[in-house]
């Protein structure tokens, strides 16, 4: 009888020392080893995409910076230019009319030798992205014109350019120098019909 019940307890011994035992100290050990890799991986993974996310920021800026250097790096000297520029306009204005018409050739070869050189100079600053603003008869716009007065007008809308005093410069997208304006008061706003337009609907 007992050596009936030793046979029969040995292939169940046998099986258990098979079977891996899920709670040994081991088998935890290992798990927690497993998880804790897992979550450092997880780390390392996500602390990798910021880096790359930073680095490709980085690199826009960087791509930025050179852009703009190289659009707004003559800046300074475009703005001494636009001064040597108004010096020449003013000595063309400080001809006199009449001397021009009398056909004085001094005075004549002066204008052509002043006018040439301010367009030249004009079209080197226009290779180097600086454009003349023309703002007359357009709305008043504070970021790239400057009001000096008022001109009492009805016939226009209200804030719009009748005169230019100084010509305006931008370089790329940035104001290089404001254009000094006059602008029209006492007109309809924009967008509105003249009082005179509407009377006459109004009598239809």
């Amino acid at each position: 009888m007992t050596e009936q019940a030793n046979e029969n307890r040995a292939p169940e011994e046998a099986e258990a020392a098979n079977t891996p035992a899920t709670d040994a100290p081991e088998f935890q050990a290992d798990t927690e080893a497993f998880l804790r890799l897992a979550k450092e991986n997880e780390e390392l993974k996500d602390r990798a995409l910021r880096l790359a996310a930073e680095m490709e920021n980085l690199r826009r800026r960087t791509q930025r910076d050179v852009a703009d250097a190289r659009s707004y790096a003559v800046t300074n000297f475009a703005r001494d230019m636009l001064s040597v520029s108004d010096n020449l306009r003013r000595a063309l204005d400080a001809i006199p009319p009449q001397a021009l018409e009398a056909g004085d050739a001094g005075f004549k070869s002066l204008a052509e030798g002043v006018e040439m050189t301010e367009r030249a100079m004009l079209s080197a600053l226009e290779r180097h992205g600086v454009k003349k603003i023309a703002p007359e008869g357009e709305r008043f716009d504070p970021n790239f014109h400057q009001a000096m007065f008022e001109v009492p007008n009805p016939e226009v809308p209200n804030n719009t350019v009748v005169q230019v005093v100084q010509t305006g410069y931008v370089i790329g997208d940035r104001v290089l120098r404001p254009a000094m304006v006059g602008v029209a008061k006492g007109g309809p706003k924009a967008g509105e019909a003249p009082a005179q337009a509407a009377d006459t609907s109004q009598a239809e």
